[in-house]
């Protein structure tokens, strides 16, 4: 074929590439209206976590799966590491984030939240024999305070706990066995988890689960639609008032729950 065939065939091919593009676009279109992308980190038992088979479970799963269906779309979980979700959602890599979030003024600047569907707070898991009674006894040069990076507990420590040596670990349980070990202090973290790492470790940790910062949970939504936060708003409203919510907490946190109220703290689904 001589330059001059090559140049027609490639300009034919071209042409038919620049045609196809219209097509090619509804169609992904098409997909991405009957899909919604939904970014968590599967690793926050029982809201966020996996089965025996590797499958995405927990309370968090079941309420997006919910959301789908009352949306009527399919739901893909995007498995996600918490401080990459934020990132995720502004980029468009997924659509929601449902993680066990906090909603605050600081991730507000940048994401859209709908209205709280949890209601929680920062708590302590101390070691066992350690003298600390409230959150203001932390700040002392001779403490070691653990949190997870990315969570409110890193930023409420990074703002008040200034005289303390603030030890940022990228899971929890890496985090609890700080503290577990006797290397960390406390572990600054939300009450539900509290609650069950000091279960767990009965012998060597304390829990003080009175929240010293109050805190409630929220979807992420990217700025700029809300047209999707008004359904997702409507949804919560909804599964609530069909208590949706009461059924999660009895199938993921039954045993919690009774612990809470012989606590005398209220249960937050």
């Amino acid at each position: 074929m001589n330059r001059s065939h090559r140049f027609l065939a490639g300009g034919f091919f071209l042409f038919l590439l620049l045609a196809a593009l219209p097509l090619i676009a509804s169609a992904a279109r098409g997909a991405g209206r009957d899909t919604i992308v939904v970014g968590m980190e599967l690793a926050y038992p029982p809201f966020e976590m996996t089965d025996t088979a590797g499958k995405p479970t927990g309370v968090s799963v079941d309420l997006a799966t919910e959301l789908g269906r009352y949306l009527g779309k399919k739901v893909v979980i995007r498995n996600i590491a918490f401080d990459g979700l934020i990132p995720a959602l502004k980029t468009g890599k997924i659509d929601l984030i449902i993680s066990s979030m906090t909603a605050n003024e600081e991730r507000a600047r940048s994401i859209d939240f709908s209205a709280p569907y949890l209601n929680t707070g920062l708590c302590l898991l101390l070691k066992k024999d350690s003298p600390v009674r409230s959150i203001r006894d932390l700040d002392q040069p001779d403490r070691t305070v653990a949190v997870k990076k990315g969570t409110t507990g890193h930023a409420y420590a990074a703002r008040h706990i200034k005289q303390a040596n603030l030890l940022v670990l990228d899971k929890e349980a890496a985090a609890v066995l700080e503290v577990v070990q006797g290397k960390a202090d406390a572990f600054i973290y939300d009450q539900m988890s509290t609650y069950q790492s000091w279960r767990k470790n009965p012998t060597t940790t304390r829990a003080i689960l009175e929240p010293f910062q109050k805190e409630s949970w929220a979807i992420g939504i990217r700025k700029g639609n809300g047209g999707l936060k008004a359904r997702v708003n409507a949804f919560l409203k909804d599964f609530r008032s069909r208590g949706g919510f009461e059924r999660l907490g009895d199938k993921y946190l039954k045993e919690q729950k009774e612990a809470f109220r012989k606590l005398g703290y209220p249960f937050y689904l």
